[in-house]
């Protein structure tokens, strides 16, 4: 089955494309990527996309239309990729444009509410591509008591699982998350398997080159490169309660946004430079990771009696890119033992990697198979993810 999978992060950045070919089930599943293209948002789109997420004021007039904007743009972008790849699709898988998300519960007007909100049409897409879509995947987990996320390690597994090795599969988004695949899992037999957002990923990093370069990102992490880490900033950051929680456990905008970043600037105090501060910024993502790294997997290898050296870290996303944070994660991850890899090596582009594993999920949603995995988002139960839309 030929399934598109589209996907837009936390970090706003655009649109990826992944063109599949999905087929099997279990561990007869096979997942061939096609095609995969990025496209940017328009600098006005991403403007109202990050100023939507987690408002605490905006007009529902302007969201009804976003989430109509955002499924033109969705359609357009797979469009382009059929006809310039040449591949007829069957299925859309759509994650849509996170404005929101609250895994946990919190009291709401009399009743104790844990909710999500993707917003992007998916009825459009269905319409303009003449295909069924998938989308909205996330709240039939919560609706199992899950957390909704992470939802990637479906993908972790069904694609990166080693017969002899542990693998640690890293994301590098917006929010930064990992899947622990111990080794011979499969998608009938995820014994052991954990995933959870361990915080931000390039959030914090983008947010403070916006505001302090006045650029989307620090390409590479150059500017960071040429800063020392304020360690009193650093420690208090560290002290987030975020980091505190066991897993599972998910993060967005809602824990790392625009508060937390107008706070972490304070921590850093007006002083400070803006190397300085980007390499702070860096280091908070780096050493959120090694210290989640540091409390799970000893646990892991202990329990799978794992040996030294048996185990494999392979990053994904768009921190890929940033050298300097490259770096300092492998700072964190070289006492554990694990050979430090990226998704593209072991043929998987870093950049689709998201968009590949909603057009598993669309693939699984479409057989009426489970799409979570319930260790990973506390779930009580396997869940069939997803609304359906037909043409």
């Amino acid at each position: 089955m030929i399934v598109a999978g589209v996907m837009s992060g936390t970090s706003a950045d655009g649109i990826d494309v992944a063109l599949t070919r999905i087929s099997g089930r279990g561990e007869r599943l096979r997942i061939n990527l096609l095609a995969h293209e990025h496209f940017a948002y328009p600098k006005p789109v991403r403007t109202a996309v990050l100023a939507a997420m987690n408002a605490t004021s905006t007009s529902v007039a302007d969201l009804a239309r976003l989430n109509s904007l955002l499924g033109e743009l969705y359609a357009d972008a797979v469009e382009r990729v059929r006809t310039l790849h040449g591949i007829a699709i069957e299925l859309v898988g759509c994650h849509g444009q996170t404005l929101y998300h609250q895994g946990a519960a919190i009291p709401f007007l009399g009743r104790r509410i844990a909710t999500t909100w993707q917003t992007g049409e998916a009825s459009i897409l269905a319409a303009r591509l003449q295909v069924p879509v998938v989308s909205d995947f996330r709240p039939a987990d919560m609706a199992a008591g899950g957390c909704g996320a992470p939802l990637v390690p479906l993908l972790d597994v069904a694609y990166y699982s080693h017969p002899k090795k542990l693998r640690v599969l890293q994301n590098l988004g917006g929010i930064a998350n990992l899947t622990i695949v111990p080794a011979g899992a499969t998608l009938d037999q995820m014994e052991g398997v954990i995933a959870f957002d361990t915080g931000p990923g390039n959030m914090v990093i983008d947010a403070c080159a916006q505001q302090l370069l006045g650029k989307s990102y620090d390409q590479n992490g150059n500017v960071a490169a040429r800063g020392n880490v304020l360690k009193s900033a650093l420690n208090i950051a560290l002290r987030n309660p975020f980091f505190r929680r066991k897993p599972p456990k998910t993060a967005g905008r809602e824990e790392f946004g625009r508060e937390f970043v107008a706070e972490f600037l304070r921590w850093c105090g007006p002083s400070a430079t803006t190397p300085d501060v980007l390499a702070t910024a860096t280091a908070l993502t780096a050493a959120s990771i090694g210290n989640a790294l540091h409390a799970q997997l000893p646990r892991q290898k202990k329990s799978l009696r794992l040996k030294h050296n048996e185990g494999e870290y392979i990053v994904s996303g768009g921190g890929v890119s940033n050298r300097t944070l490259m770096s300092m994660i492998a700072e964190h991850v070289a006492p554990l033992g694990l050979s430090v890899l990226s998704s593209d090596q072991l043929g998987l582009p870093s950049q689709a990697k998201e968009a590949v594993a909603f057009a598993l999920l669309a693939y699984r949603t479409w057989h009426r198979q489970p799409g979570n995995v319930p260790s990973a988002t506390g779930a009580n139960r396997p869940a069939v993810l997803g609304k359906v839309s037909y043409p």
